[in-house]
């Protein structure tokens, strides 16, 4: 029996409520990850200046499955033709199910129709499901993937983006 979906793709501001458990299990992720404070992630991811993720140059995604929130993402505007992917995620319950794809893929759309023509986004040395994300989804390492990733930090990488020619 195959499974369906549900899922519905929602803009949404940094303090809609759909936004919380993005921010929330981000905080924790990288609290746990970094050894950080977990007070200090949340006031990072909840103070950043909103305006940023709004349009007309930024976005913040949602993907809703059955009225729940199961991942996100978000983008801002990095220079006039590059977009910078931040806040990537997937609920740690939904994981492994190709969630992550579908947020790339939605940023990536709606970059694209507000006129970016570049994706770049940069990703934490302890982070290697998602350099494995990137990699697999056509984005360019910006680093040498040789090197230890403690050695190298912030992992950054970028995406060239190409509008859909529609046929008539």
């Amino acid at each position: 029996m195959s499974e369906t979906r549900r899922l519905q793709i929602r803009a949404v501001a940094q303090d809609d409520p759909l936004a919380a458990p993005l921010l929330e299990e981000l905080a924790v992720e990288y609290s746990t990850r970094y050894e950080r404070p977990l007070e200090e992630q949340v006031e990072s991811l909840t103070t950043y200046p909103a305006e940023e993720f709004a349009p007309p140059d930024g976005a913040l995604l949602v993907v809703i499955e059955d009225g729940e929130p199961v991942a996100g993402g978000a983008f801002r505007r990095y220079d006039q033709t590059t977009a910078e992917l931040k806040r990537i995620w997937t609920s740690r319950g939904h994981r492994r199910r190709g969630l992550g794809r579908i947020v790339l893929a939605e940023l990536e759309a709606e970059a694209v129709v507000r006129g970016y023509s570049r994706i770049y986004l940069t990703t934490g040395w302890r982070q290697p499901e998602a350099v494995g994300l990137y990699l697999s989804t056509g984005y360019t390492a910006l680093f040498d993937p040789s090197r230890p990733a403690e050695e190298i930090g912030p992992h950054p990488f970028e995406k060239h983006l190409t509008r859909k020619v529609e046929s008539a």
